[in-house]
């Protein structure tokens, strides 16, 4: 699996090419379909460009991103930072029309577990978010099964970012769903090839790096995955 992390909470000024509208996130989709990507995971904005749970923002660009690219999964996030209250989350999710195919949930947030349960109760495939050990820990506490685990090495420095890696993996049961990993920011190619090494699902997109393999400036989300083929195919 290579899913494309469009946008996160990326301005526009950091890189021109952010997709931020439904209908910009929706051709970002199917450039990176074509480019090689198995699944999406956007960061709907408000008209304002802020990231936003709000049922018609979220509505509208899953329905871009699936009408322009139907096979595509596409997934959100659901992080306390774009709602802070956890009950609001929850009200958000359960409010949703148009329905993702997964949703990201951090497990050491406030409320996660409930965010979770919510998603499952709607069909939503959750994806536990693990960014620490400890993480792990509060994710097993859940009653909801996760379909995907995300561990999510946040550390910029490489080795740092690789080691708090392996310690996650190390925490997990045995007994455990699908694991994708990935670095952010400097870390994010070498945990890349990493999850290439360990056989792991993986993701890529301007999200998490604006940069290429070599260190040069990324033009856009299907470059990144293109990139990221030809680095796991050698």
């Amino acid at each position: 699996m290579l899913k494309a992390c469009l946008n996160g909470g990326r301005r526009r000024d950091e890189h021109p090419a952010v997709p931020l509208t439904a209908a910009e996130l929706a051709a970002d989709a199917v450039r990176c379909a074509n480019a090689g990507a198995t699944a999406v995971h956007v960061h709907p904005r408000d008209d304002g460009g802020a990231e936003s749970l709000d049922p018609a923002v979220v509505a509208a660009a899953v329905a871009a991103v699936r009408a322009a690219c139907p096979a595509l999964p596409v997934g959100v996030s659901t992080g306390a930072w774009i709602v802070p209250d956890p009950a609001e989350r929850v009200a958000a999710v359960r409010a949703w029309p148009v329905l993702p195919d997964f949703a990201s949930v951090n497990a050491h947030e406030p409320g996660a577990a409930a965010v979770a349960a919510a998603l499952h109760e709607r069909g939503v495939m959750v994806e536990a978010g693990l960014w620490t050990e400890a993480a792990v820990d509060a994710w097993r506490r859940w009653s909801t099964p996760a379909g995907r685990v995300l561990i999510e090495c946040m550390a910029e420095a490489a080795e740092a970012a690789l080691a708090d890696a392996a310690a996650i993996l190390a925490a997990l049961p045995d007994r455990r769903p699908p694991v994708l990993l990935h670095g952010e920011g400097p870390a994010t190619w070498p945990v890349f090839a990493e999850a290439v090494r360990r056989g792991l699902p993986v993701r890529i997109g301007l999200e998490d790096t604006l940069l290429l393999p070599d260190g040069a400036t990324a033009p856009d989300n299907a470059t990144l995955v293109a990139a990221a083929l030809a680095l796991g195919a050698r």
